[in-house]
């Protein structure tokens, strides 16, 4: 039995602005094919007030900018860095490369290769998002990626230092003060002055997202993002003061954030809402964190932890807190999240600037199929084969013949009889005299 102590507003004419959104983003991209970078100029002019002589910093212009940072900054900054290629150093040595013998001289193996080119896309804006630089640009490195194009936008007419140093601290090879819709165009198609790579990857507003949905297929993307999604699962030992930050936590990213309470307390419910109410009109980020709380955030009461797993699954959540006397039961009970936070000695706002995970995640549900952006997504797993057994092959032809006529694919099956008749002792029928060989 489920108990709602706070609902979302009903949504109203959902899609109108998504559809607003794809129309603009669609025009873009199709001025930056057409113009290259004369477009690209023309929308930073438009949207940043920005055109330098050129968008990409040269290594005199980063090492000035980084040399400015405050040495705390810098030293943060390392230290993130560090946990995050130390997971994906992780992450990578548990991806090997394998060959079997399946029959007598039938060698199959596959292999993972790292792209070619990554573009890594920093947001800007009001909230710079230093630690995307980290979690884009880092994982590429430790993945192999030869050649990383970092992009952000500048901030009223500044440049981000700070950003730029994470850029430049992760190992990016490009670093362009380029940002929006212009900057993914950019990247995806490529233009006069910067090559197009094989996939991107980092957050972004709506025009972002939608930039990248547009363009996923003629390069590859992380994710299909949407705004930042919270869910915490509390029982009654969870301290509801500390629940309430952590779900505000999250509710700054944007208006339309979702904070999701689920627990088997009404009294710790109601409590949250309480401590959330007396917080919110203190909080600095208040005019995204009041809205995204009064039109997405939610309380749920459940009558045991079973159910509150159950129904934290069906939310598919981003960020999955667990506040419980024994928060590792989530391992084994839950299965549909972007990323685990157990325990209170853990929090999302971890994930997303320090302990080392990668805070790409997964939105709108999309938890239910796939995680979050890790040293995996950079690589193509790819396969091989070769036969050096006579017989082996003999046979296999043999069996592609048959399996070939079933499909009606002729073709395919003669490649399989002329293998069967060099290698073993088939015949070939349909090859009217044509001769097939020796025996090799």
């Amino acid at each position: 039995m489920r108990e709602f102590l706070k609902r979302p507003v009903p949504k109203e004419k959902a899609g109108q602005d998504s559809g607003q959104v794809a129309d603009r983003v669609s025009a873009i991209l199709t001025d930056i094919r057409d113009r290259g970078d004369a477009a690209v100029r023309t929308y930073s002019e438009q949207f940043d007030t920005w055109s330098p002589e050129t968008f990409r910093l040269s290594p005199e212009q980063i090492e000035k900018i980084v040399a400015d940072v405050p040495q705390q900054v810098i030293e943060d900054i390392t230290f993130v860095q560090e946990q995050v290629r130390t997971f994906a150093r992780h992450q990578r040595e548990a991806l090997r490369d394998i060959e079997v013998e399946t029959l007598p001289g039938v060698h199959l193996g596959h292999r993972h290769l790292p792209v070619s080119a990554a573009g890594a896309y920093v947001p800007g804006g009001r909230y710079p998002l230093t630690a995307s630089a980290h979690m884009t640009i880092v994982t590429a490195k430790v993945a192999g990626v030869p050649r990383v194009v970092a992009c952000t936008p500048p901030i009223r007419g500044e440049v981000p230092a700070a950003t730029v140093a994470a850029m430049h601290l992760a190992g990016a090879d490009e670093i362009h003060l380029l940002g929006g819709v212009q900057a993914v165009a950019a990247m995806a198609v490529g233009t006069e002055t910067i090559d197009r790579v094989d996939l991107i990857a980092g957050p972004g507003n709506a025009y972002v997202a939608e930039a990248k949905r547009q363009l996923f297929g003629e390069v590859g993307i992380d994710l299909f993002a949407g705004p930042t999604e919270i869910l915490v699962v509390a029982d009654e030992a969870a301290d509801p003061f500390v629940v309430a930050v952590d779900l505000l936590s999250q509710a700054e990213h944007g208006p339309d954030s979702p904070a999701v309470l689920v627990t088997t307390s009404a009294e710790l419910g109601r409590a949250v809402i309480e401590h959330i109410e007396r917080l919110l009109p203190g909080m600095p980020t208040k005019d995204f964190a009041e809205p995204a709380w009064r039109d997405h955030g939610e309380v749920v009461v459940v009558d045991a932890l079973e159910e509150a797993f159950a129904v934290a699954d069906g939310y598919a959540s981003e960020h999955v807190e667990v506040l419980t006397e024994n928060p590792r039961q989530a391992l084994e009970k839950m299965r549909d999240y972007g990323a685990l936070f157990l325990g209170e000695g853990t929090c999302v706002s971890y994930g997303d600037k320090v302990i080392g995970t990668n805070h790409v995640l997964p939105t709108r549900g999309a938890a239910r199929y796939t995680g979050g952006l890790w040293v995996g997504k950079y690589l193509k797993t790819v396969t091989y084969q070769e036969v050096t057994n006579a017989s082996s092959s003999a046979y296999l032809g043999e069996v592609c013949g048959r399996a070939a006529r079933v499909e009606l694919f002729e073709g395919h099956a003669r490649s399989g009889d002329v293998r069967a008749a060099k290698y073993g002792n088939a015949e070939l029928p349909w090859a009217q005299g044509e001769p097939t060989g020796t025996q090799r």
